[in-house]
């Protein structure tokens, strides 16, 4: 079951697809993460005053009752204006006490205030019960638990949203880079040497000039890329040791390639997105092994294509694969993502989404993660540095052609009210225009979509006689369609009678009498119900992320 995520002020939930345990992604969600590992915090108002009148919030009481919470504070509607002016750097929570993502949040929220106090570093972690505290929701435009708020020096129209790890070194890390440096100041080779010998991979920048735009720019990229060590410096002799004439941004690493070289356009100065992209595909290893650890940078590294060798890590002959994996993957560096997927591992959803068994390893698979296109060799030759590249070409050259994923046809499939769907008779009953069709495309482990289950087999047993109606569902994890793919859970479609092949995609309420008069209507739908802002596929972000899954009221 997916992790991490939000709940939302109201609405029903949709539940991420997958490609590993309960992860999906999708171009636009991979533009999200990027900024989530190495973007830009959101805009702070233009044009207007940053702190915005304070009048429009009630004077507030003395500090002495004002609560406290395990380091937290306790504030609401009366106390926030005077936390603004109290404190010069205040983190707010937005939850709701019945919020299951609020509650796994709250001991790491409260760690992380706790462990800032202590490195007395000058920011304040504070929290508001929002459904407790309407006017501050509709004020700060709150339409989610937990929804995050960094307050500066007093500016309350336009806070920062919070967008950093949800465990408490994650946040206390992007708060520390907010009220301090991004990056350190390094004055000599021995403070250089300190800090690339303290982490796996640094970023630093060699800038001639620290008070240009480019450093700014620079140092804004370092405040969000937590997983990362940043440095600058003007010092020459550092430029000497590196061989650099010119302003440039190096990422050292102590594996591959042991460093990789950014220069700085003189011309357009440094871009910030091109500098993201290439931190990111360089902080990756050419080859990564799938796990819990790596899920995040894997998903993050805006790299569409992405090659899986799966492997049982317990066999020789199947490590000895790895070599020549390892081989094919540098000519591909930014094009194709190389993952090693250990079927021996806990890795069953993997395999599941490809339609594998672990009994089938070593074999390769490869996916286009903004199509979600799978392809696999045709030839089912030895696994070598050649196949490998030749199996890549084979896919961009579009001589490989892409599978669809497809259960078996179960016995007595149209037997019961609800009718069971997959991939090899979607398509028959689906289209058929002598019926109004109305599917639930779900994933066994959405709890989302077993809250619907009831609703849905009462809807299928109230129209069970009416012969131009069919109520059916499909397991969008096991069969995949040629129509249109399904990224989250659950996903309506109504397939109208008549020719065409029509489709509307059913975003309401989700009971037996909406389903009724939607039905009743012909597939027109009522007016609808607060929704969920739409959810983008393919990708669940890692536990800590505040980029999860959205939770049912």
């Amino acid at each position: 079951m997916p992790r991490g995520g939000y709940c939302l002020v109201p609405g029903p939930f949709i539940c991420p697809s997958l490609w590993g345990p309960s992860t999906t992604m999708n171009s636009q969600l991979l533009t999200v993460l990027l900024l989530f590992l190495l973007g830009v915090s959101g805009p702070w108002g233009q044009g207007q005053d940053p702190h915005g009148p304070l009048e429009d919030l009630p004077e507030e009481p003395p500090v002495e009752k004002v609560p406290k919470e395990d380091g937290v504070l306790v504030l609401n509607g009366s106390t926030l204006s005077w936390a603004l002016q109290e404190h010069s750097a205040l983190l707010v929570e937005f939850y709701a006490p019945w919020c299951g993502h609020c509650q796994a949040l709250a001991p790491e929220y409260s760690k992380a205030a706790i462990l800032l106090e202590d490195e007395s570093v000058p920011v304040t972690l504070a929290k508001v019960d929002g459904p407790a505290e309407p006017d501050l929701m509709e004020k700060f435009g709150v339409t989610e638990y937990p929804t995050i708020k960094f307050f500066q020096d007093g500016n309350h129209t336009h806070p920062e949203e919070y967008t950093g790890p949800r465990e408490a070194e994650g946040i206390a890390e992007w708060l520390r880079r907010r009220v301090g440096s991004s990056a350190a100041h390094l004055e000599d080779e021995e403070s250089l040497q300190a800090l690339l010998d303290a982490q796996d991979v640094v970023v630093v920048g060699f800038f001639q000039d620290l008070q240009g735009e480019d450093v700014a720019t620079f140092l804004a990229l370092a405040r969000d890329a937590l997983d990362m060590t940043f440095g600058l410096t003007d010092q020459p002799q550092l430029f000497k040791k590196f061989g650099l004439t010119k302003d440039t941004v190096i990422l050292f690493k102590k594996f591959d390639e042991g460093q990789a070289d950014f220069p700085v356009d003189e011309e357009t100065g440094l871009d910030l997105g091109n500098l993201s992209r290439f931190l990111v595909t360089h902080s990756m290893h050419l080859v990564t092994e799938f796990n819990q650890q790596t899920s995040r940078k894997i998903y993050a590294a805006r790299i569409l294509n992405h090659l899986l060798l799966f492997v049982n890590q317990t066999l020789a002959p199947h490590q000895e694969l790895l070599a020549s994996f390892r081989e094919a993957a540098p000519p591909f560096r930014g094009q194709v993502l190389f993952v090693v997927v250990d079927v021996a591992a806990n890795n069953d959803d993997v395999l599941q989404y490809f339609g594998l068994k672990a009994e089938e390893a070593p074999t390769m698979r490869l996916i286009n993660i903004e199509t979600t296109r799978k392809y696999a060799p045709v030839d089912g030759g030895p696994i070598t540095s050649a196949s490998v590249a030749s199996f890549c070409h084979s896919v961009f050259s579009g001589e490989a052609k892409p599978y669809l994923l497809s259960q078996e046809i179960p016995p007595g499939w149209d037997q019961r009210p609800v009718k069971i769907l997959v991939g090899k008779n979607f398509e028959q009953v689906a289209f058929d225009e002598t019926k109004n069709v109305f599917v639930k495309f779900y994933a066994p482990w959405c709890s989302h979509c077993k809250e619907m289950a009831p609703a849905w087999e009462a809807l299928a047993e109230k129209y069970r006689d009416h012969e131009d109606i069919v109520i059916a569902e499909l397991d969008a994890t096991a069969n995949e369609l040629e129509a249109f793919a399904v990224h989250s859970f659950p996903t309506l479609k109504f397939f109208p009678a008549g020719p065409g092949r029509k489709v509307t995609e059913y975003k309401s309420a989700r009971d037996l009498e909406t389903f009724s008069k939607f039905l009743d209507s012909g597939g027109e739908l009522p007016v609808e119900e607060p929704t969920e802002k739409p959810e983008t596929p393919f990708l669940e972000p890692p536990a800590n992320s505040t980029l999860g899954p959205k939770e049912e009221l």
